[in-house]
């Protein structure tokens, strides 16, 4: 199951260049990467992981530009579960606008103890669900 979340690009969003500033790209996909996760856990709470049962903390993030993009375009973010580890899990992701590829990569989540503060191998039941979205992806 694939996620897609839209967003309109502020002038805020702009760099001197009059385009998307690239720290944007990454704040659009973490938004959709967030949607998506809550309509994949909704018993995840992004600001409360030790309520959730479970912890995931960002780990790592590839961005591939691929087309600027410039004030008030739509971009629609799509991700998607792609692989899965013990202890992570990469979602992918590609931004477009209209049929445009503005931009493509993936970013790495892994299973982590808030209290103990170090990572931990996700949940079976999470692994599971996970492991579900790759083979139906």
């Amino acid at each position: 199951m694939a996620h897609t979340h839209t967003e309109r690009v502020r002038f805020g969003d702009l760099d001197a260049m009059r385009h998307l500033n690239n720290v944007v790209f990454l704040r659009y996909f973490e938004t959709a990467r967030i949607a998506y996760i809550q309509e994949l856990l909704p018993e995840h709470r992004p600001a409360d992981p030790e309520g959730s049962g479970f912890g995931i903390i960002f780990a790592e993030c590839h961005i591939a530009y691929r087309s600027p993009v410039q004030f008030d375009e739509e971009v629609a973010i799509t991700c998607k579960v792609d692989e899965v580890r013990r202890s992570s899990f990469r979602i992918a992701f590609d931004m477009r606008v209209g049929s445009r590829l503005a931009a493509e990569g993936h970013g790495w989540l892994v299973g982590y103890d808030y209290a103990a503060g170090h990572s931990t191998p996700l949940p079976d039941a999470l692994r599971e669900r996970l492991l579900g979205e790759v083979a139906t992806g």
